[in-house]
């Protein structure tokens, strides 16, 4: 898939969708997401939802029954995060669990001013119970890379608009790969070529996504770190996500030793 297309084609394309608004403007409103649809209830099962004083600030993802993986970004370094297990709606709680986190591990090198190595293990309290509704996702091998172009996917409880509230159910949008280089024009240098991926599609990641699993086939292969703030899923500014690969000894190692 190209991410970009030529100003004839864009010009058809914005006809057409405004005569869907006025088509649409006719009708009862409905709200849609920016992250694409409602996710089909417990199909992600290794999604978490992080939560500060039981209200969601970022997602995550099972990557054992002990170990949450996630954005640096996503504590403050001082206070309490629950991890909610098994959700699909955060209103309902008949097959999700709230668990505490034992220990909160960002990576030793993360620096938030470049969102460098902007990934964190969280050490839960207890095992989580494997069932249909919860379960770990894989994580790619070392040095493992995603060509550009490659069918993906990212979920969360985020933003449904860019200045619009949380979703209570768990949404969900397909995406694309982004090349490294246009990836780097776009950003510059707050991207890492060597740390970071970034991908482009009509859905997209908005703010308290941060820190959900970009999906490629049945591994996750990336973790939500930052967008362009003043637009969710900017074709200009495209959402970035640390590339997990490069941190596979470090996980593996932090599981082992079990801080």
């Amino acid at each position: 898939m190209q991410c970009f297309v030529s100003q004839s084609s864009l010009i058809v394309f914005m006809m057409t969708i405004i005569s869907l608004l006025l088509l649409v403007s006719l009708l009862p409103r409905l709200t849609f997401t920016v992250n694409g649809t409602e996710a089909k209830a417990h199909s992600r099962p290794y999604m978490v939802s992080i939560q500060s004083n039981e209200k969601h600030v970022c997602g995550g993802f099972l990557i054992s029954d002990e170990f949450v993986l996630t954005a640096a970004h996503c504590w403050n370094g001082s206070e309490t995060l629950t991890v909610v297990v098994g959700a699909h709606d955060l209103r309902e709680s008949k097959n999700s669990d709230r668990i505490g986190v034992k220990s909160y591990i960002p990576h030793p090198r993360y620096m938030a001013q470049f969102s460098w190595n902007d990934i964190m293990l969280l050490r839960l309290q207890e095992k989580v119970n494997i069932n249909n509704y919860v379960e770990w996702i894989s994580l790619p091998k070392k040095g493992e890379d995603v060509e550009a172009n490659t069918l993906c996917s990212v979920a969360g409880w985020g933003r449904l608009e860019t200045n619009g509230s949380l979703s209570d159910r768990l949404m969900e949008a397909n995406v694309y790969i982004m090349n490294k280089r246009e990836c780097y024009d776009r950003w510059g240098e707050k991207f890492s070529v060597t740390q970071m991926m970034c991908t482009c599609g009509h859905g997209g990641s908005c703010r308290f996504d941060s820190g959900g699993p970009l999906v490629c086939g049945h591994t996750a292969v990336g973790v939500t770190a930052f967008g362009y703030k003043l637009l969710c899923n900017s074709p200009e500014k495209p959402n970035v996500y640390i590339k997990i690969s490069p941190y596979i000894p470090w996980i593996n190692d932090t599981i082992r030793n079990k801080k």
